[in-house]
């Protein structure tokens, strides 16, 4: 594997430990001092996040400058008009996916359906709006080119796709510290590996899983409105059902 590759997974991994030194720096800056001491952990958390994810980004891509191009995979890339027909398809497979293991974990596994990272990340999003940029678009784009380009990219030249997907997804699952939810984050993983494979660009998969992240982050950030909308909708079909 390239020596850069190396330097940008060490990159990532210092990022994702950073906080432990980080968000108490922070409070000891003073941020979220007129907060309870729960909330300016929140707000100190949210914006060391920005900030790591920031700089790791700058860093990345710095490091990835003259490798971006080139394709780590087999074969040539796909043209232009069929790989934005996979991106786009793409967002779709991966929600469909999503919702597929979802509903496996529930009622199978007796697993409680909504992520806990989720959870989290909602509540530091409504002190830390900033924050959407690292969950919808930053955090998407680096996991697509430490678990697609590089993790699974080493494994493919060697071994045959399904193994080079299921541990390359294995780990992107583990990475969200969530191993309960293996099923639901390696089944994205396995989309975003297809799609890397299917058109050799990394763009459509960092594409699908950026379309996808942002689509949950809104319907999260509505949700109290999406649920009162749905009762007032089942309200008037009773009502008119009734006529």
């Amino acid at each position: 594997m390239k020596k850069e590759y190396w330097l940008i997974i060490l990159t990532y991994i210092v990022m994702q430990f950073s906080g432990i030194l980080g968000i108490p720096l922070l409070l000891k800056l003073g941020v979220g001092e007129d907060q309870s001491l729960r909330m300016a952990q929140i707000t100190a958390s949210g914006y060391w996040t920005v900030f790591s994810f920031a700089a790791a980004f700058v860093i990345v891509l710095l490091l990835l400058r003259s490798h971006f191009k080139s394709n780590d995979l087999r074969g040539d890339a796909a043209p232009a008009g069929p790989s934005v027909l996979w991106a786009v398809g793409g967002v779709f497979m991966a929600l469909s996916v999503q919702v597929i293991a979802a509903n496996i974990e529930i009622q199978v596994f007796g697993i409680e359906g909504e992520s806990e990272n989720t959870k989290v990340i909602m509540e530091v999003l409504k002190v830390t709006p900033l924050l959407i940029v690292v969950t919808s678009i930053i955090g998407p784009i680096l996991e697509e080119i430490i678990f697609r380009k590089i993790l699974f990219g080493a494994l493919y030249q060697r071994i045959n796709f399904f193994l080079s997907a299921l541990i390359s997804s294995i780990v992107f699952a583990l990475v969200h510290g969530e191993p309960q939810h293996l099923l639901l984050y390696g089944s994205m993983g396995f989309v975003f590996a297809f799609l890397y494979v299917k058109t050799k660009r990394l763009l459509v998969p960092i594409f699908a899983h950026v379309a996808m992240n942002t689509f949950v982050v809104i319907l999260q950030s509505n949700r109290e409105q999406l649920e009162e909308m749905l009762k007032q909708a089942e309200q008037m079909q009773f009502i008119f059902g009734g006529m």
